[in-house]
């Protein structure tokens, strides 16, 4: 079919897919109000109030879950322990008491009457919990068939962490990586990235992935501080259930229902940070959040919420040397140009100075002409970046009961947020915004979902091409080049030393370039980073921009749906069935992302319109189906699911999953799982065509490749290195550049590079859970062994202009760069990777209220006997431990939470920055005091309160101590 007219069909069946859905949604809402005047016109409304208070103690209980089982009806107790509740259920029913650190109670209710008065038992919170993560449906955290981890509203609260969010790397298993104040990303069992494709995070429900940026936003766009109401970590493989990017793992966030938490909430944090001024001078964060929530009648629900976060970022300052003296991509016979005095160096916070801005210089040195490898000087982090980032949110939702067992609701979440993140560059977002419109219809078995994701990054940019541009706004590699050696043979002709002679030729080179600090760099930075054109306009690149250019400009949207029954009628086994399809749609920049039926040429240029051409589409669809049956007196559970995955750009993929729970003397539970899962590319991955100072970042996608020939036609960089050594090697010994590139040609590999494919994870897992020692001690232990195949990375490949791969000609266009297109391309390795791993947790409240808890976790990666075509980055520590020590209650309405943390050393790998990463350890604390009658707590605390500076991956921020005080004020304006 031609591709003109295959975009018109997907763009027509687009607009078919929105108006059914439209056709879908208003069918639905007649149907709602259909069946609530004829529920209306039968039943009739009655109410249910009462107080619940403590056996022991006779005092009131605020935040008591009331449910009315077998509904969604429900309240929460106020502070006063005073809850009412309307309903339209017949007598009798069951009401069900719930509270974190109480036994849970039912009171059958068969006539009104006077207010209920009911107490409620103190029990020890530990192993009480119900997830629902693990297997999309509620059972006991025991009794999970996998790992998962639980944060419920009152852990939440006694943190010793300065928000909910970044509580998660107390978590057994989880690792979290900061890439800046506005910015975290949680993962689990190796492979870590800032930008983490393979950990899903959901705020109800809704996957908070950025679909071009390719990196999820939780913290950015998520729950509210005040409007959390708990957090569920599934660690390790989850695709089986969860499809698409979740072979990592899942963090699945839920927010609180507006029927069941109502009134007016505040908020306020302020802190400080950089308290020790290295970095930056002492500086003030501030967040403010405020909810509010009513119901009507049990029936109609409303929601708002609002945050704001505002602060000085972190800063990344290390200036590790990745490229040192003796690597052959330096200079290794010339001991003297090491340290700060190697000319070649590339800085991990340092850019424009790495290898496309580094050259062969060939002088007249004792006597023979040696060659010397430099670089640009580039620029700092640092000096491109604003130290002052923020992060606003405001959601809104509407929530309607059709009837005691279904729920309907629309919410709006929006999003805007400033900072730094890392993908194969830093980059500083600014003004990125993402919104969020979703539709649910929630029933006691079923679940419907319909949801949009619109994102816009705003004026953010690129920190790499940055450098480039400000560096080559002042002259090109070439002319900086002469000039360099012009200066450098100067200088040693009249008996300088090398080492004072390079730093002499780079001063020279670097004259009238626009130094950080003066108004002239600030006027050229704003030019560079409004332009979306990344080339500077030379007699080889004539559309090029006068200046160049680093703005990311990238739009999309996602559409999402998804829907799950459960079969709760059927006695025999519990079967859950659900299905999800998802579109997501690029609109081409002309830079990230083209339009790939354009000719080649015409892909990054303007059409007459000022587009850039036709939108680009991407695509999945899947279901699942899960069978539990309990055996043996109930005493072992098993659980079997099945899902398959369907997108288009490849064949269909089976992902199964088999787990077994066994309960032995009520008290010990032994499990042990198998899953399979694959992970689709995300679409930066699979369709970016992305130029970056001459190089291009490219998807794997075989329509990537049409017309270019990366894949088949190219020599891998690495090869090129060690080619590019020899040749210079036989130059200086006489050789003429031709014959010495013939004579080495075979060092130089040919890529062959396959066209892109899934990833695949086999995960295997076993783990025991109990309670011992009259519910005081809980010990969590799991193991795990993962093999991962065809994992997704970046090589960097070399295809020649004049001639095919293994020809004369393409050999002598390896010694010359501007004969050269050079491609970063996303590919599969071709090694199978094997990770194990171990983690144990223990909680023993041994005294009182005191706590003692802690975890340790190992994870490790096998050997390769041979090397795959790039790094696959592992980048996890072997060993990562937390123990805390608190008591909620040391004294009346006075807590404390203290915890140390410490992880050993890390070798990262990235296409960005490689190297070792030092262990470290930090202590967190805070103390809280509340006050019920004035229905406020108190909060003081720090991260990292000894000021233990450190970073968590190559090229990441500094990390210091944050003090804060927060006050929150919950439950204003109830009529409870």
């Amino acid at each position: 079919m031609n591709s003109k007219y295959s975009f018109i069909t997907i763009n027509l069946q687009l607009e078919t897919r929105k108006r059914r859905l439209r056709r879908v949604v208003s069918l639905l809402i007649i149907q709602i109000f259909a069946l609530q005047i004829a529920s209306s016109q039968t039943v009739t409304l009655i109410e249910i109030s009462g107080q619940v208070t403590d056996q022991g103690k006779k005092t009131p209980i605020g935040d008591v879950s009331v449910l009315i089982k077998g509904t969604l009806t429900g309240t929460t107790t106020n502070a006063n322990g005073n809850f009412s509740l309307r309903t339209k259920t017949k007598l009798p029913f069951t009401l069900i008491f719930s509270s974190i650190g109480f036994r849970e109670q039912e009171l059958e209710v068969k006539s009104l009457g006077s207010n209920l008065e009911v107490s409620l038992a103190t029990q020890t919170v530990l192993g009480n919990e119900v997830v629902v993560t693990a297997s999309r449906l509620p059972e006991s955290i025991l009794r999970s068939p996998v790992a998962v981890e639980k944060l419920d509203i009152r852990a939440i609260k006694e943190v010793a962490a300065p928000s909910f969010y970044d509580a998660l790397e107390n978590i057994k298993g989880v690792q979290m990586i900061t890439s800046s104040l506005t910015f975290k990303v949680p993962n689990t069992r190796g492979f870590n990235v800032p930008n983490n494709f393979r950990f899903l995070q959901l705020v109800d429900g809704v996957d908070m992935q950025a679909a071009t940026l390719g990196v999820p936003l939780g913290n950015a766009i998520g729950a509210t501080e005040l409007d959390i109401e708990s957090v569920e970590i599934t660690p390790g493989a989850a695709s089986a259930l969860y499809g698409m990017n979740a072979i990592n793992g899942i963090a699945n966030l839920q927010t609180k229902s507006p029927f069941r938490y109502q009134g007016l909430s505040l908020y306020q944090k302020v802190g400080v940070n950089h308290v020790d001024g290295l970095d930056h001078d002492p500086s003030l964060l501030t967040e403010t959040a405020i909810r509010f929530a009513k119901a009507f009648n049990n029936k109609f629900a409303f929601k708002l919420n609002f945050s704001t976060l505002k602060g000085t970022d972190w800063v990344a300052n290390a200036l590790n040397d990745q490229n040192p003296q003796p690597f052959i991509t330096a200079n290794p016979n010339f001991p003297e140009l090491s340290g700060e005095d190697n000319p070649a160096r590339d800085e991990w916070s340092r850019y424009g100075d790495d290898r496309q801005a580094r050259q062969a210089i060939s002088v007249n040195y004792q006597g023979k002409t040696q060659t010397f490898n430099v670089a640009r000087t580039g620029y700092l982090e640092k000096e491109m970046t604003y130290p002052d980032v923020r992060n606003l949110k405001f959601d809104a939702g509407l929530f309607y009961k059709i009837n005691e067992k279904l729920e309907a609701s629309y919410s709006y979440r929006y999003g805007i947020m400033d900072g730094v993140f890392q993908r194969g560059n830093r980059i500083q977002l600014k003004d990125v915004t993402v919104q969020n419109h979703k539709f649910e219809l929630k029933g006691t078995n079923l679940l419907f979902r319909a949801y949009m994701l619109k994102e816009n990054t705003g004026h953010s940019y690129n920190l790499n091409p940055l450098a480039y541009s400000l560096d080559l706004s002042n002259a090109s590699n070439a002319a900086w080049g002469t000039k360099f050696k012009n200066v450098l043979q100067t200088e040693l002709d009249n008996g300088i030393e090398l080492a004072a002679a390079m730093n002499a030729a780079r001063l020279v080179a670097d004259q009238g370039r626009a130094e950080p600090g003066t108004p002239e760099y600030e006027q050229l930075k704003d030019v560079i980073i409004n332009s979306n054109n990344w080339d500077v306009k030379s007699a080889s690149l004539p559309n090029g921009a006068p200046n160049g250019g680093a703005a990311v400009r990238q739009f999309s949207n996602t559409y999402h749906f998804d829907f799950e029954y459960n079969f709760s009628k059927i006695k025999w086994a519990n079967i859950l069935v659900g299905a999800d399809y998802r579109l997501y749609e690029v609109i081409p920049d002309g830079n990230t992302f083209v339009d790939f039926s354009r000719p080649i040429a015409e892909r990054t240029q303007p059409d007459k319109d000022g587009s850039y051409g036709k939108n680009q589409y991407y695509r999945k669809y899947g279901a699942f189906a899960q069978l539990t049956k309990l055996f043996f007196q109930d005493k072992l559970k098993v659980s079997a699911s099945a899902r398959v995955d369907q997108n288009p750009e490849f064949s269909p993929k089976f992902n199964p999953r088999i787990a077994l729970v066994y309960t032995a003397a009520e008290k010990h539970n032994f499990r042990a799982s198998y899953q399979n899962g694959y992970r689709f590319p995300a679409l930066f991955e699979a369709l970016s065509f992305l130029n970056n100072a001459s190089v291009r970042r490219v998807g794997g996608l075989a329509r990537v490749n049409e017309g270019i020939g990366f894949l088949e036609n190219s020599y891998t960089l690495s090869s090129l290195d060690v080619f590019t050594a020899a040749v210079n090697k036989d130059i200086i010994a006489g050789m003429n550049r031709n014959d010495a590139a013939l004579k080495n040609r075979d060092i130089l590999i040919v890529a062959n590079l396959p066209v892109e494919q899934p990833e695949q994870i086999n995960s295997y897992e076993v783990g025991y859970k109990s309670v011992l020692l009259e519910n005081k001690l809980i010990v969590d232990f799991d193991a795990y062994f993962n093999a991962y195949k065809g994992f997704l990375g970046q090589v960097e490949v070399s295809v020649p202009t004049s001639g095919p791969v293994g020809s004369d000609a393409a050999v002598q266009d390896m010694t010359v760069r501007a004969k050269q297109d050079r491609y970063r391309v996303y590919t599969n390795a071709k090694n199978t990777y094997k990770s194990y791993g171990s983690s144990l947790g223990l909680t023993w409240i041994f005294y009182k209220k005191f706590t003692i808890a802690g975890n340790a976790n190992f994870n490790k990666l096998s050997k390769n006997p041979n090397p795959d075509i790039f790094l696959t980055g592992f980048n996890t520590p072997d060993w990562v431990t937390n123990v805390s020590f608190s008591n909620r209650e040391v004294i009346k309405n006075v807590g404390f939470n203290i915890v140390w943390r410490w992880q050993n050393q890390v070798y990262w790998e990235s296409t960005l920055a490689t190297g070792g990463v030092p262990a470290y350890q930090t202590i967190d604390a805070q103390v809280n005091l509340r006050a019920p009658k004035i229905k406020s707590t108190f909060k003081l605390g720090g991260t990292n309160i000894l000021n233990h500076r450190y970073y968590q991956f190559a090229a990441g921020p500094t990390i210091g101590a944050l003090y804060y005080f927060a006050i929150t004020v919950d439950g204003l304006l109830t009529n409870k």
